[in-house]
């Protein structure tokens, strides 16, 4: 299946249509079965408030026909960029395909159900470590986060580890996707999906490498 999407995307004699939705959770498997580590890492970029650009590795936490998920403290440098602005663009890299997948789109907040959810999901210190970290904010030393941790993880020795009011998530809402892979000399393959907003249909361009 994988195989035979990925070859009608590249035939340019296929004349038939092609969800670049559906496609995409196709090219993670196969990313889960050859990167050494984290093949759901994505570059996020974002702009501030003067319009300068920002950009992060973060983990695509859920993934669905509505978009793209990740979870991060609100109160940092990209949850404030992303709730100012809500567009964003999204970079996969699997270099061991040599493949990568673009995304730009429309940003929205997850509902406060999802965030709970993954929230609870999460390992023990990991929840700790969203209680204590600033993040993006100044930290006088490596110690002194260590002591947070260490007097919140005595504060919930026996307590419930809820979800902080600043910790949620974001879903990215495509209206592009570009399938890039690898060829000889240069020549690379690369295939652009776009449409006007969410709820219309794709298009599909073959751009040059």
């Amino acid at each position: 299946m994988t195989a035979s999407l990925t070859d009608l995307l590249f035939d340019d004699a296929y004349n038939g249509s092609i969800d670049p939705l559906e496609l995409f959770p196709h090219w993670l498997e196969e990313a889960r079965e050859t990167e050494p580590n984290d093949p759901n890492a994505m570059a996020v970029a974002s702009v501030d408030e003067t319009g300068m650009p920002d950009l992060r590795m973060v983990l695509l936490n859920g993934y669905s026909h509505e978009g793209f998920v990740f979870f991060t403290n609100f109160e940092s440098a990209k949850g404030r960029e992303l709730l100012a602005h809500p567009k964003a663009a999204l970079l996969f890299h699997w270099k061991s395909l040599r493949r990568q997948v673009r995304v730009r789109g429309l940003v929205e907040q997850v509902t406060q159900a999802e965030a709970d959810a993954y929230f609870a999901s999460r390992p023990v210190q990991s929840r700790i470590g969203a209680h204590a970290s600033d993040q993006s904010r100044p930290l006088e030393n490596r110690n002194a986060l260590v002591q947070r941790v260490q007097a919140l993880t005595e504060q919930f020795a026996d307590a419930e580890i809820g979800r902080p009011a600043h910790w949620s998530g974001f879903r990215i809402k495509p209206l592009e996707i570009e399938f890039w892979k690898d060829g000889a000399f240069r020549l690379h393959d690369r295939v652009l999906f776009i449409r006007p907003d969410t709820a219309s249909d794709w298009s599909r361009t073959r751009l040059f490498p």
